[in-house]
């Protein structure tokens, strides 16, 4: 029976063992913390681009595993604050998502700037003969009466329902996506046609096709923003590493253009990502903590 005891037991001890080797090493933990990252994003493309070099950044450089979600802005704020989203790389502030922060502020937290200089407005292309939103009513039939919008709930989106009533505006907001949004303005273009677009920048348009903002005298869109990086409370005490590195990694205009350019042109965003890390690499091992 003793022999029998002394068995079991130093099977028991065995078994204990292996599990903590697991929970250590090849289940995908570290020193007890998983390694896998929630990271979420809006199909806007300053987003997109972001996210996605982010993703190739922390798996190929860092060892972590990604896993990325789109989502519409509401969701998204809601899930950082609940904790099923680690991290949003594309927070617009102080306008854009003031109405966000001010009710998910408290169970969030903000690391701070990636990009400078963000604006947001209503964007023609350079060849239509008006330069200010007061002269949208007066060329409405131009524009068939209509503001070409992306997703429902974005900040751009509010702040064009508060133009429309401010500057008396008989237009109609249209509801889409950032893809949507583009590919309309693109059509009309091509056609040498009038249209109005809720538009921002950064943003690859602004590359590919001569583009201006109309004037906005009464600042309902506010003038330049910052895009802040967001994260569940708690994720810099849970990922040091990684909440040091969303601190780092800060993009100029020329930086942020370039990736957005590769990733908008590519069949594969992760790929052309990785192609831009591998061009760029000094300056994303300098956001590397440690490198």
């Amino acid at each position: 029976m003793k022999k029998i005891l002394t068995v079991i037991l130093a099977c028991s001890i065995l078994v204990f063992f292996a599990a903590g080797c697991a929970n250590n090493g090849a289940s995908g933990t570290q020193n007890g913390a998983d390694k896998t990252i929630q990271l979420g994003y809006v199909n806007w493309a300053e987003g997109i681009a972001m996210t996605n070099l982010a993703e190739v950044i922390l798996e190929d450089k860092m060892g972590y595993k990604v896993e990325s979600t789109a989502a519409d802005v509401a969701p998204l704020f809601t899930s950082l604050a609940s904790g099923n989203t680690d991290a949003f790389l594309d927070c617009w502030l102080p306008l854009t998502h003031e109405d966000y922060m001010k009710e998910y502020g408290d169970q969030i937290d903000d690391l701070g700037y990636n990009y400078e200089g963000a604006v947001i407005g209503l964007v023609v292309p350079d060849y239509v003969e008006i330069d200010s939103i007061e002269q949208l009513n007066a060329n409405k039939e131009a524009f068939n009466g209509q503001i070409i919008g992306i997703d429902s709930g974005a900040g751009i989106m509010r702040a064009t329902e508060r133009a429309i009533p401010q500057y008396g505006l008989e237009y109609e907001l249209v509801t889409g996506s950032g893809p949507a949004m583009t590919a309309a303005l693109g059509k009309a273009i091509d056609n040498k046609k009038p249209i109005v677009v809720t538009g921002w920048t950064p943003h690859w348009k602004f590359a590919r096709w001569d583009l201006k903002f109309l004037e906005d005298p009464k600042n309902v869109y506010g003038s330049s923003e910052n895009i802040h990086t967001v994260t569940r409370k708690g994720f810099s005490e849970d990922m040091p590493e990684v909440a040091e590195f969303f601190k780092n990694m800060k993009f100029t205009d020329d930086q942020l253009g370039s990736l957005m350019g590769v990733i908008e042109e590519a069949t594969d965003p992760l790929e052309a990502a990785r192609d831009w890390m591998n061009e760029n690499e000094e300056l994303v091992n300098s956001w590397i903590p440690g490198e």
